[in-house]
């Protein structure tokens, strides 16, 4: 029982953690959106002194505008992933917690789409920033290059997908101490 509580305060922990990063990428996702507005009303008009925010910009952090907008375009798309992802996490935690422990058939299937989710979903925004970025390249000049890299989400999915299984046996062999038990009672062989 000890080893249930353990698992137990690491699951509250994970679910603690992914309000903490879902709401993170929630700010982030709307920083980005202020972002790209403010760069679009405010780069030109908005003075220093004699000098713009674009002019600022280009010269002092030797970043053009365009490379600016694409990272936050590619921030926003990464940001609103992410957020997805977490709220998948969260709500995985909330019914292990709930099941009192991960040796539940119907836990032990949530983690295993939490796995293949933790590998999908990274995939997908980072093609969709990476054809975000393309747009951009071929709309402005002089955007910096860029690189993605969510080769760790794949090992966290296959990571969550065999514990899944293991999870999956347990549960079958609960199951099936539970199915005997009851057999031995009635006496049915």
């Amino acid at each position: 029982m000890k080893t249930l509580k353990t698992i137990q305060k690491l699951s509250k922990a994970g679910e603690i953690l992914s309000k903490i990063m879902f709401i993170c990428c929630l700010v982030g996702f709307c920083l980005c959106i202020v972002g790209i507005v403010s760069m679009g009303l405010g780069a030109p008009a908005l003075k220093l002194g004699s000098v713009t925010l674009k002019g600022i910009i280009n010269t002092e952090a030797e970043t053009t505008a365009g490379t600016i907008y694409a990272a936050i375009a590619v921030g926003l798309i990464l940001c609103a992933g992410e957020a997805v992802l977490a709220k998948f996490a969260e709500c995985y935690f909330k019914h292990e917690l709930a099941a009192g422990t991960p040796f539940n058939l119907s836990v032990a299937r949530e983690l295993k789409r939490l796995g293949i989710l933790t590998i999908c979903i990274p995939i997908g925004t980072q093609i969709a920033a990476e054809i975000a970025y393309a747009v951009m390249k071929q709309m402005m000049q002089d955007i910096a290059p860029f690189r993605l890299d969510n080769s760790s989400s794949i090992g966290l999915g296959i990571t969550f997908i065999i514990v899944s299984l293991l999870c999956q046996h347990g549960a079958e062999i609960q199951s099936g101490v539970e199915d005997a038990k009851e057999n031995e009672r009635t006496g049915v062989l």
